[in-house]
């Protein structure tokens, strides 16, 4: 594989700029990440990358005729699979014409953790380039040895480890937020020497009228001393002025990274604390003609954090869709839950997004806001700031966008039972952070589905639900 060239790659969307002028080279035995939080470009630069838009500038040379294999974030194929099913298959399917650039986004989403290992193996042992999107820490640093950071409207890479970049970054930062804190000083000690100038200026011209009044010689003399003191002064002020100018134009050319955190919460309906909310006896499970859980008994009350563990296609997200009655499962025994309307339900592939609608249309069709200023006030806490973020279509949507505008169309409304399929695929870190917090937080329990068993510890899960494999 001869090297790739990305040549002055920049790409605006709705008129905002998400990075420009990006330069970078990619060799044969390239092991690149692209990170950065959501929104920020990532999944488009790696489209460009991959031929899948041509919405951008720039040229990126030697990809003509270049064998690759692409696995996109959200995959629509194959529907009767389970998400990690399907992203074998279009893994499988990327690799089978033996690519030399292999182009992965957030390939770790729904894996358990022997798919994840296999994953991360493939990677390392891959002959030719892969270039991935990832917030998944393990597999930065197991498998990434290059960084294309996107931040500020800007891509800056970086050669290393995980750990060295996040202590470079953490470094950096902090070096800058003392540089700016003293221009700040600087730029205010010189506002106040100007000032002082401009006061001093000022008494001399008032000293040299009064002194004027008294007679032609002393007038002289006066002016004179006028004239020498505003040429001094004059020099001054300029000076300063200069100052201030300098230090206002380094301030805007800092710039410290906005780092804008979530603010949502997540409100619970009035539940009685002992009440069963959820009780399957005896139950079994049908897609089609094919049973997939058997004997399932669970009872679940408001005070439990439960989590269901098993085995990638084990059946976990079937017992989900059960439970809220999905028109293609068949089920069989005693089932107790609370209407399919009453149930928040965040699915891993974002289902109850309308593709069509606007995120500010999503909100708007639940009819549950006064007016358009609370709705955005309600968008703003899930990190849809601006007019060009409240107008954009859900199919434009980077998957952790998505996941935002999932959550925030469940908290729009208090359930009473709350099913969280694989919450943490897509979502930055920052944003998984505050959801921790928001999960530890919430006055009553939840149902979740997760591989990370980092994530389960964090938010103090109580209970677990053993599913195995039929």
């Amino acid at each position: 594989m001869k090297p790739i060239f990305l040549q002055d790659i920049s790409l605006v969307i709705a008129n905002k700029i998400l990075f420009a002028n990006f330069n970078a080279q990619i060799f044969a035995n390239s092991r690149i990440a692209i990170i950065g939080s959501n929104g920020c470009g990532k999944t488009l630069l790696l489209k460009i990358i991959a031929g899948q838009t041509d919405n951008f500038e720039g040229r990126i040379k030697n990809i003509e005729g270049l064998e690759y294999g692409y696995v996109p974030q959200l995959i629509s194929d194959y529907p009767n699979l389970s998400g990690a099913q399907k992203f074998n298959k279009a893994l499988s399917f990327a690799l089978s014409n033996n690519p030399s650039l292999l182009l992965l986004d957030e390939p770790t989403n729904c894996l358990d953790a022997k798919n994840r290992h296999s994953l991360m193996q493939m990677i390392n042992n891959f002959k030719g380039a892969v270039i991935f999107v990832s917030h998944d820490s393990a597999l930065l640093q197991n498998c990434a040895n290059e960084f294309w950071h996107i931040e500020n409207n800007q891509i800056k890479t970086f050669t290393g480890e995980f750990n060295d970049w996040q202590t470079k970054i953490s470094q950096e930062r902090e070096s800058l937020q003392e540089e700016v804190s003293s221009t700040k000083k600087q730029k205010v000690s010189a506002h106040k020497s100007l000032m002082t100038a401009q006061a001093r200026a000022k008494t001399s011209k008032m000293h040299g009228k009064n002194l004027a009044q008294k007679g032609r010689w002393i007038k002289a003399v006066a002016d004179a001393k006028k004239n020498t003191a505003s040429l001094t002064s004059g020099k001054k002020l300029q000076e300063v002025s200069d100052k201030m100018q300098n230090l206002s134009q380094k301030l805007e050319n800092l710039r410290p990274p906005e780092i804008i955190k979530p603010k949502f919460i997540l409100p619970a309906a009035k539940i009685n604390p002992s009440q069963t909310i959820l009780s399957i006896r005896e139950g079994n499970v049908f897609y089609g003609s094919k049973q997939i859980l058997n004997n399932i008994n669970l009872t679940f009350t408001p005070t439990q954090k439960l989590a269901i563990i098993g085995d990638n296609a084990s059946g976990k997200t079937t017992l989900f869709k059960a439970i809220i009655e999905h028109p293609d499962i068949k089920k069989t025994g005693d089932w107790n839950a609370p209407d399919p309307c009453d149930i928040g339900y965040l699915d891993q592939h974002y289902g109850i997004l309308d593709q069509n609608k606007t995120v500010f249309e999503t909100i708007l069709d639940l009819d549950v806001f006064e007016n358009s200023a609370d709705i955005r006030d309600f968008l703003n806490d899930f990190l849809f700031r601006t007019n060009a973020d409240i107008n954009k279509k859900v199919e434009v949507l980077s998957g952790g966008q998505r996941a935002l505008l999932a959550l925030a169309k469940i908290c729009a409304k208090s359930p009473k039972l709350l099913l969280l399929d694989e919450i943490t695929n897509n979502i930055d870190m920052l944003t998984a952070q505050h959801l921790i917090s928001v999960l530890k937080d919430y006055p009553q329990g939840f149902i979740i589905i997760s591989h990370d068993e980092n994530f389960l510890s964090k938010v103090e899960i109580t209970d677990r639900f053993y599913i195995k494999p039929m």
